[in-house]
């Protein structure tokens, strides 16, 4: 992990199907462009919640 990191949910649709990934970027931004990479481009990204620290 990078300092400032985060960790976001990223709610995304593959094959029709719903995911809830774990992501640790700094930003929402930062988050999308680390799914768009691993999953490709056409992957649709539903949205991105900051994940509350208990």
């Amino acid at each position: 992990m990078r300092c400032g990191a985060k960790c976001f949910l990223v709610e995304i649709e593959i094959d029709a199907k719903t995911k809830v990934m774990p992501v640790n970027a700094r930003t929402s931004a930062e988050a999308r462009k680390t799914i768009r990479r691993e999953y490709g481009t056409e992957t649709q990204i539903l949205a991105v919640k900051e994940e509350k620290r208990k």
